[in-house]
């Protein structure tokens, strides 16, 4: 059998070094729960980024996938196929609005990167992006992504993009005018820390740019397909925007983004404007509907809130916890000490996976379906781990 730090060798000297160098192999999973190569299990409080939302290896996917692949694996983008034509519906659906159409993709990045090309379709090319945000790490996506660290190796980037506050009125509404194409922001700022702005800000932000005649793009990439109790995590606000784009949970776990385009923006790209050669393949929107429909069919979406209340109430009782922010199954631990990079490592130990987003900040997206029993374990496992750095 091999072991983990093998396989740490294997990786090192066949991939490049833009991840480091994963402590663990993993090689099965079964819901909430993966095992590593050396037969170790964990419970996975973070489903590949918020993007396994029905965990691993369920089976209404993993069917819909194997059928799928019997019929018709790929088919490029000259010809259409029935469960793109399927999803595309159904996610118009969820917006509620008639005018509605969808871009697939691969991926967040690429999702972002269609909604600024299609910016520029308006005669605008200037962008309003906000500090700290994330959207992607490809050259368009990073240009609008608020984080220095991430930019500064690959200037110069997009030079007619602009940063402002985050949850700040004042500073959008100097920003915003008439030479904007676009202002793209997240609901929540997932990689920032899952950072949540006032409830008011995204209706402010629609009011300028609807003022002004600018699209309003939102990133729902790690708020969508249900993580936050809603279908694309902006709904509490009751406004409609020019731009919604998805990926992570949209595909069950296969590579899969969408850029959906509302009302006249709906219209903006023609045949030749933009094109993905595996976007939106049978297989992927296969595995997308089947998600949406075990969602659908087990009325998962109001338990997310009451998993929410119980997390935030449980975890918020260790002592090392200030607060813990988010929404739904998505969210943020905030500690009154840095030591969150070496509490994922102890967690981690226990049979725990988390990420840490920053020195005080863990961040939690563990699949819809976790078990209220999983749930328990994880809160006394993380309160037996936190307290090992109380003073």
């Amino acid at each position: 059998m091999q072991t983990n730090f093998e396989m740490q060798h294997r990786w090192n000297q066949a991939l490049q070094n833009n991840y480091g160098s994963p402590s663990l192999t993993l090689v099965k999973g079964d819901g909430a729960r993966v095992w590593d190569i050396e037969g170790r299990e964990y419970l996975d409080f973070l489903a590949g980024i918020a993007t396994n939302i029905l965990g691993h290896a369920h089976p209404k996917i993993v069917e819909a996938i194997a059928a799928q692949a019997k019929l018709l694996g790929h088919v490029s983008n000259l010809y259409s196929h029935p469960t793109a034509i399927e999803l595309a519906e159904k996610l118009k659906s969820f917006t509620g609005q008639e005018r509605a159409k969808t871009f697939f993709c691969n991926s967040g990045a690429e999702a972002n990167e269609a909604a600024l090309k299609l910016s520029r379709l308006t005669g605008r090319n200037r962008v309003i992006s906000t500090q700290g945000s994330f959207h992607g790490r490809t050259m368009g996506a990073l240009s609008m992504t608020g984080q220095i660290a991430k930019r500064k190796p690959f200037k110069p980037l997009l030079k007619s993009v602009d940063f402002i506050a985050f949850n700040n009125l004042k500073a959008a509404k100097r920003a915003i005018n008439k030479r904007v194409a676009m202002v793209i922001v997240e609901p929540i700022q997932g990689e920032n820390g899952v950072v949540v702005p006032d409830l008011g800000y995204l209706k402010y932000l629609r009011e300028l740019t609807a003022k002004h005649g600018v699209l309003l793009a939102l990133d729902c990439v790690q708020t969508g397909m249900g993580r936050t109790g809603q279908w694309f995590g902006y709904e509490n606000e009751e406004i409609i925007p020019d731009i919604v784009t998805l990926a992570k949970g949209l595909g069950g776990g296969l590579p899969l983004g969408a850029m959906i385009a509302i009302g006249e923006s709906a219209d903006l790209f023609s045949p030749g404007s933009h094109g993905s050669t595996f976007g939106g393949s049978p297989i992927a929107c296969a595995a997308s509907l089947a998600a949406i429909s075990v969602i659908e069919d087990q009325n998962i979406l109001p338990r997310i809130k009451e998993l929410e209340l119980t997390l935030k109430l449980e975890i918020s009782k260790s002592p090392l916890v200030d607060q813990v922010r988010g929404s739904g199954l998505l969210l943020g631990i905030t500690l009154k000490l840095p030591v969150a990079k070496t509490l994922v490592t102890q967690l981690q130990e226990r049979g725990l996976l988390v990420n840490a987003t920053s020195d005080i900040v863990i961040r939690i997206a563990p699949p819809l379906i976790i078990t209220d029993q999983q749930v328990s374990h994880f809160v006394e496992v993380f309160r037996e781990v936190a307290a090992t750095h109380e003073r």
